[in-house]
């Protein structure tokens, strides 16, 4: 494999303003190194070769031509298929959609990031309605972990993450109500960003936001090094005038790790972390430790409602809305795994003096959960209970619940960022979750990106 294929976007970047590669032969080098890995991976449902280089081509010119270079110019990017890329069809992975027309414009993140002189690559696969924690959907079919092909990339973002993880793409875009972008992070070995709610644009995402779920879901960030994270942040925080929900805040600046006060945790009190997770966690807490940084074990007691208050939130009409949405765009037929999420709302239908009695539980959580940050800048917790399950697993009553510790951000709106620290004995890699106060996704990408460096979690794409 060729040896730019692992450097970060940012480094790639860097390599076509200083000539050492043109964008075309980086964009010709991304597409053999898909047609490479995708057929045993199956994470890209769409890819765009003839735009891209012509794109490629627009980028050399303007080098050629002494035109001052964007951010990201003739750097090549891959986008979950939820989020629409202009000439292209977004399916969201479900029946209904499968023929529709053409997007006739950009999401608004693709086109910041085509703004900054990204290159759109790819569709990446993704489940029926993004519904699930492992990519497999009826039409494109499962998604394997790069790491182990009999075992799940993730969802909802899973896709993105295993061809980040091979290479096939430095850095894209996902979407996270419940994990997506941090789940499959940590599955696959790659880096994540869930943002606070409210900090980037949503427009153009199918499903599009609206309903009472708005506040748990963002897109997110993703990319095999966390530098991308870091350079992408500023480019995509600039309003896009649509998104109503969106709030314009001004980046922080993160301050010297030993000036932050960690907390950390193994057991959210739901489902414990197995033997190898919880180990990294407190690896990675030491780390910390060993740079200044003021660490204790100790976890906000209101986590322990994590799993019950998300799931209450998206089932209180037991699954209908989901159901008539379906049936609306045409989902006759839905796949196993959203079949398995319908049935786990069903248990927490409710009234609507339930449902008013659900947002005043939610309310004092994201109360009491704000109030520990008086105490507390960075939690430091696992990604998941386990790294990446078989096939079919995620939706097993004893693996479900481990998934609360990326619900627990949904609710609060925190940002949550997840790198790889560690490696199981099976060979699959491990994430920590780094979660900070709201707009402070500055200090969780500087406590990431410290944690790369020094535990060495980012690694050689798989074979």
């Amino acid at each position: 494999m060729n040896s730019i294929l692992p450097l970060s976007g940012t480094a790639q970047a860097e390599l076509i303003r200083t000539g050492e590669v043109s964008s075309r032969e980086l964009v010709e080098l991304h597409l053999a190194r898909i047609a490479e890995v995708n057929p045993a991976l199956n994470a890209v449902v769409d890819i765009w070769a003839e735009t891209a280089l012509q794109s490629a081509d627009v980028a050399d010119t303007r080098r050629g031509q002494g035109r001052e270079l964007r951010p990201l110019e003739g750097v090549p990017f891959s986008v979950k298929d939820s989020i629409e890329v202009a000439g292209t069809v977004c399916t969201a992975g479900t029946l209904g959609y499968r023929n529709n027309p053409a997007s006739t414009r950009d999401a608004a993140l693709v086109a910041k990031l085509r703004a900054a002189g990204a290159i759109p690559l790819a569709h990446t696969n993704l489940p029926d309605l993004l519904f699930a924690f492992e990519s497999d959907n009826l039409f494109r079919e499962r998604t394997n972990n790069p790491y182990d092909l009999m075992r799940t990339a993730g969802g909802s973002s899973g896709g993105e993450a295993a061809l980040l993880a091979s290479c096939g793409s430095p850095f894209g875009l996902g979407s996270d109500a419940a994990g997506s972008v941090r789940l499959p992070a940590h599955y696959c070995g790659v880096a994540s960003l869930k943002p606070t709610s409210g900090r980037l644009a949503r427009t153009g995402h199918v499903p599009p936001p609206g309903g009472w779920i708005e506040t748990l879901w963002q897109i997110g960030p993703m990319a095999r090094r966390v530098q991308d994270l870091i350079t992408m942040l500023p480019l995509l925080i600039t309003p896009d005038g649509e998104d109503r929900t969106h709030v314009p805040m001004p980046p922080g600046v993160a301050p010297p790790l030993n000036q932050l006060r960690v907390a950390f945790f193994t057991d959210n009190g739901i489902l414990a972390a197995d033997p190898a997770t919880a180990a990294t966690v407190r690896n990675a807490a030491l780390a910390l430790q060993r740079a200044g940084a003021s660490v204790e074990e100790r976890r906000p007691a209101a986590i322990e409602q994590s799993y019950d208050l998300e799931m209450r939130f998206l089932g209180p009409d037991g699954g209908d809305g989901l159901r008539t949405f379906c049936q609306a765009i045409g989902s006759h037929q839905t796949h196993p795994l959203l079949d398995g999420w319908l049935a786990k709302l069903e248990q927490h239908r409710t009234d609507v003096t339930g449902f008013a009695a659900l947002w005043a539980e939610i309310d004092a959580f994201r109360a009491e959960m704000f109030g520990y940050l008086k105490t507390c800048d960075v939690l430091l917790s696992p990604v998941a209970a386990h790294p990446a399950v078989p096939h079919g697993h995620t939706i097993h009553d004893d693996v479900f619940p481990g998934f609360s510790y990326t619900m627990t951000h949904n609710l609060t709106g925190w940002p949550a960022a997840v790198v790889r620290c560690g490696t199981s004995p099976e060979g699959l890699p491990i994430g920590v979750q780094i979660a900070a106060a709201p707009w402070r996704e500055d200090i969780t990408l500087a406590v990431a990106l410290f944690l790369e460096e020094t535990l060495g979690g980012w690694q050689p794409c798989p074979d």
